[in-house]
């Protein structure tokens, strides 16, 4: 029996509850530090009382989501497509339409199937750490934790009983450290598969040839190559449909002041693979870090496209390729902010739309919004991924209410 199996035969037997996968400690410093941070939070300024909030594993009833608060643009709706999976985030879909989630704190990979018009949701896996990777390439489901690498093949015909992956966390050889390591994957237009290493740290120097970048590999993990450096912690990319150039979010560095640095929208170009974004030295349009100090931060550092608000989570991020739209949606990019914790004015929770421009920047502009109430500075959802069906619709899921919200355009409506 290996390792995989007998965690899942221990999380199996507790019926009907959640299994919560507790990473081991690694500092006993305040919330978010690991041992090689070199945050001053008493510099920042901030409310050194700030806290992450809180997204517990439980399902929010339909009747009680917050679909009413969404705010779209005119000729857009709203509606519940899928609920009942509590801390659903990142979401891949097989060739025979079983729609794949992967969480981050609860372990968990749910599939979605859709039967006599009704959706159902099962636990396809866990007792995982933090899978919230997913890919998938002929009907192979690649499955991302921080200290795993699985693939599960012809997945869809066994939905009922994943049976033992083939273990590719060896070929694959990521660091298996908790502090902003967990994945996003995705195959680009070049076939080979993608994945992001994240910074151990809030800010600290790393080691440039291990954390802090993103990846390329052939499938079966060979062939290693570092597409970005720099990168702190993106857990967001996608490819533009006309120049497929690799286009992603990453999250601005933590105690370092209420407005600042902002999240980023990075670009990366056949003259900018391999080159450094910044951190963590040098963030956002060329702020040097006040904690960790060299000269001359910023020199060298490819600056982001548009930036995307300070403390906000820019997560997922979707080029918009389908029919029913208007025009001039196609091609634009649709980013979900899973909102703030370090911050004392809260932001983000929202979808934003950034349209690309020839000079390779970005503007950026609200989509769906709602979520955040500014005035109570409180939050009724955490968007967080984002899916374009073959409709042309748009999905979005929350995190936080266990759901995912179909988008549609009827400009006659």
């Amino acid at each position: 029996m290996n390792r995989y199996t007998r965690t899942a035969l221990l999380a199996g037997g507790i019926a009907g509850a959640f299994t919560l996968t507790i990473a081991p400690a690694i500092s006993q410093g305040p919330p978010g530090m690991s041992a090689i941070d070199k945050s001053d939070p008493a510099a920042s300024k901030q409310d050194t009382g700030l806290k992450p909030h809180p997204t517990p594993p439980t399902v929010t009833p339909v009747d009680k989501l917050p679909l009413d608060k969404l705010k779209l643009p005119a000729g857009f709706k709203a509606e519940v497509w899928s609920s009942g999976h509590p801390g659903g985030r990142t979401m891949v879909m097989g060739p025979k339409g079983t729609m794949f989630m992967g969480t981050r704190l609860i372990g968990r990979v749910y599939a979605i199937t859709e039967k006599d018009g009704k959706r159902e949701v099962r636990t396809l896996l866990q007792g995982l750490t933090q899978p919230s990777g997913l890919a998938i390439k002929d009907g192979a489901l690649y499955v991302f934790a921080i200290n795993r690498v699985l693939r599960y093949d012809n997945i869809e015909d066994k939905l009922d009983n994943p049976g033992n992956p083939v273990e590719l966390t060896d070929k694959f050889n990521l660091p298996p450290e908790i502090h902003h390591n967990w994945k996003y994957a995705a195959f680009g237009p070049d076939g080979k598969l993608y994945i992001q290493v994240g910074a151990n740290c809030n800010i600290c120097e790393i080691n440039p040839g291990i954390h802090g970048q993103i990846r390329r590999y052939d499938a079966d993990g060979s062939n290693m190559e570092i597409v970005a450096r720099g990168v702190r912690n993106t857990v967001g990319f996608d490819w533009h449909p006309q120049t497929r150039e690799l286009w992603f979010t990453d999250n601005g560095r933590d105690w370092a002041g209420d407005e600042g640095p902002e999240d980023e929208l990075n670009r990366v170009t056949k003259e900018t693979e391999g080159a450094n974004f910044g951190f963590p030295y040098c963030h956002a349009n060329g702020v040097p870090d006040p904690d960790i100090r060299i000269p001359n931060a910023c020199a060298g550092v490819v600056m982001p496209a548009a930036l995307l608000g300070p403390h906000t989570a820019a997560l997922g991020i979707r080029f918009y390729t389908g029919q029913m739209f208007p025009s001039d949606y196609r091609n634009a990019a649709f980013i979900a902010r899973r909102g703030s914790w370090n911050k004392s004015q809260k932001a983000g929770y929202d979808v934003l739309l950034a349209r690309t421009t020839p000079d390779g920047k970005a503007t950026v502009e609200p989509f769906m919004t709602g979520l955040l109430d500014e005035k109570a500075n409180a939050f009724h959802g955490r968007p967080t991924y984002l899916f374009q069906m073959q409709d042309g619709s748009l999905l979005v899921s929350d995190e936080q209410n266990g759901a995912t919200y179909r988008i549609s355009y009827d400009g006659k409506k």
